[in-house]
C-alpha cells in the first residue's frame, strides 16, 4: 500500500512542548499568552548609566575592567536632557513591535523609576531627576503597545546582597540568613512597587543563576506578581517559574522544547549603549534572523540602548525604520501566524495563517528563479508576492497517476519581483494544508 502522513497545521504549529518551565503547565496559562504568541517582534531598551563611559553593563565592574567607584561616577553624567518618551513609542510602533521591555533596573542596582527602597535611582542619584518608566509605559499604552519591565533579580552594589565582585562575595547566606532575608525583602519590595505603580504586562527577570529557586523564593515572587495581575506575563528566568523561554543572542539551531520561546538579541554587540562598538547588524541580517524565529514559533526581542542623554544612534533609528517598511510589506506572513511546515519541504523559512489554508514562503537575499516545494497534498488556488501582489506562476512534476504521492511545485520566482531583503511568497491552498511525509514511489507491507 501506498504510505502517506498527513500533517496538518495543529500538529506542525502547536505540539511542541517541553520541561524548561518546569513548574509551570502550559495549559494552565494558555488564555494569556494568546497576545504574546502572536506579537512576534518587541523591543528591548537596555537604558542605564553604563550608557556614560564606554562600558559594558554591570559586569565591567563586577568582572574588574572598571573599579566600582569609577563605574558609579557614572551617574553624575547621567542627563536624559533629551528624553523624549513619546518618540521612543513612536520609534517602536513603526518598527512593527508588539511590545518592548525596558530596563527598571539591572545588576548594579541604579533603578530606573523613582523606588522608594534604595537610594540609587535616576530620580535621586543622577541630574536626569527623571523616572523613565512611567511616561515611557504611558506612551506605549496610547498606541496599544504592551509593556514590558526588565528586573535583575540580583543587586551586586546593594550591601544586603551576597555577591559582589567576580571574585570576591560579601558573606555567606548560610552562616548569615537574616541578611539575605533582608535582601529577599528589598528585592520583593521593588517588584510590588513596580507592580502597584506600572502593571507591566510582562516581566523580565534576569540574573536568576546566582541562587536556587527556594533562596529566590521564586513561587512566592510569581504568586506576588500575578495577585496584582493574573494576565501579566514572566520570562523564563525565574528558576521554573516563568511562562516562556528565553535563549540569549545565539539563534537556537533547534527549536526550543518549550511552547513559547523568544530570542533576545543586541543589535550591535552590547546591550547597552556604547560609542566604540559599532558592530551593527544589518537591516538584511535582523531580518532574517526574525524571519526564522517565527518560522520556529518564536519571537524575536531586538535590543536597543540609548545614549545617556535618552537619543539613539542613527544606525538604531535607520535599522527600525526599514525593520518596520518591511513588516508593512510583508506583516501578513508573520504576524498572527502559526509555525510552517517542517524542513525538508521547502528550503528557506515558512509560516502558516491560522486556519492553515494559506502557505508563506521566506526567501532570502536576491534569490529568483525557481523555487521547489515538496510533498504539498494540496491544490494551489494562487500564488502571490506580499508587498507588490505580483502573481507567480508555477507547475507540478513527477505526478504519477496512480500514485497519491504528491509531485514536486515548481514556482517561479522573478527578479523584478523579490524584496530587498527577505521575499514572502503567499500560496493560498483549496484546504488545511496536507503534507506527504513517506518514502515515495510504491510501497508494500
Amino acid at each position: 500500500m501506498i504510505k502517506k502522513i498527513i500533517l496538518t497545521a495543529l500538529v506542525v504549529g502547536t505540539t511542541i512542548t517541553g520541561t524548561a518551565q518546569n513548574k509551570i503547565a502550559a495549559a494552565d496559562i494558555a488564555p494569556k499568552m494568546k497576545w504574546f504568541e502572536d506579537a512576534k517582534l518587541g523591543i528591548f531598551i537596555h537604558a542605564g548609566i553604563y550608557s556614560v563611559a564606554d562600558v559594558s553593563e554591570s559586569w565591567s565592574f563586577h568582572n574588574g575592567k572598571i573599579s566600582v567607584e569609577d563605574y558609579m561616577k557614572q551617574q553624575k553624567s547621567y542627563t536624559l536632557s533629551n528624553y523624549d518618551p513619546a518618540a521612543w513609542a513612536e520609534m517602536i510602533k513603526d518598527s512593527g513591535a508588539k511590545y518592548a521591555v525596558i530596563t527598571t533596573k539591572h545588576h548594579d542596582g541604579v533603578a530606573m523609576y523613582d523606588t522608594k527602597l534604595g537610594k540609587l535611582s535616576s530620580v535621586k542619584t543622577t541630574p536626569a531627576k527623571k523616572d523613565m518608566v512611567k511616561p515611557f509605559f504611558e506612551e506605549l499604552r496610547k498606541r496599544d503597545i504592551k509593556c514590558g519591565a526588565y528586573f535583575s533579580l540580583i543587586d551586586w552594589t546593594h550591601n544586603d546582597y551576597p555577591g559582589f565582585l567576580k571574585d570576591k562575595a560579601r558573606y555567606d547566606i548560610k552562616k548569615e540568613p537574616a541578611r539575605w532575608e533582608r535582601f529577599q525583602k528589598f528585592f520583593q519590595g521593588q517588584i510590588k512597587e513596580i507592580s502597584d505603580w506600572y502593571n507591566p504586562d510582562l516581566w523580565w527577570f534576569d540574573g536568576d543563576w546566582e541562587h536556587s529557586a527556594e533562596e529566590w523564593q521564586a513561587e512566592k515572587t510569581r504568586k506576588m506578581m500575578l495577585d496584582r495581575n493574573p494576565n501579566t506575563i514572566i520570562n523564563g528566568r525565574l528558576q521554573g517559574y516563568g511562562d516562556y523561554d528565553t535563549p540569549e543572542q545565539n539563534f537556537p539551531v533547534v527549536r526550543p522544547a518549550y511552547k513559547w520561546w523568544e530570542l533576545c538579541m543586541t543589535m550591535n554587540e552590547n546591550w547597552g549603549y556604547r560609542v566604540s562598538d559599532t558592530n551593527w547588524k544589518t537591516p538584511y541580517e535582523i531580518i532574517t534572523i526574525f524571519v526564522d524565529a517565527v518560522s520556529n514559533g518564536g519571537n524575536l526581542l531586538l535590543d536597543i540602548g540609548p545614549k545617556p542623554d535618552g537619543t539613539y544612534p542613527e544606525t538604531v533609528v535607520s535599522t527600525l525604520k526599514e525593520l518596520g517598511d518591511w513588516n508593512r510589506r510583508n506583516g501578513e506572513g508573520i504576524f498572527e501566524t502559526i509555525p510552517g511546515i517542517p524542513l525538508g519541504h521547502f528550503y528557506g523559512p515558512t509560516t502558516l495563517s491560522k486556519d492553515s489554508k494559506t502557505l508563506y514562503l521566506f526567501v532570502h537575499g536576491k534569490t529568483s528563479g525557481q523555487l521547489m516545494l515538496k510533498g504539498l497534498d494540496n491544490k494551489i488556488q494562487d500564488i502571490t508576492v506580499l508587498g507588490s501582489n505580483v502573481k507567480l506562476t508555477h507547475k507540478v512534476v513527477g505526478k504519477i497517476s496512480w500514485s497519491a504521492v504528491p509531485g514536486l511545485v515548481y514556482i517561479d520566482l522573478p527578479e523584478t519581483a523579490i524584496d530587498k531583503y527577505v521575499t514572502c511568497i503567499k500560496v493560498t491552498l483549496d484546504a488545511p494544508i496536507k503534507l506527504y511525509r513517506g518514502h515515495g514511489g510504491f510501497l508494500t507491507n
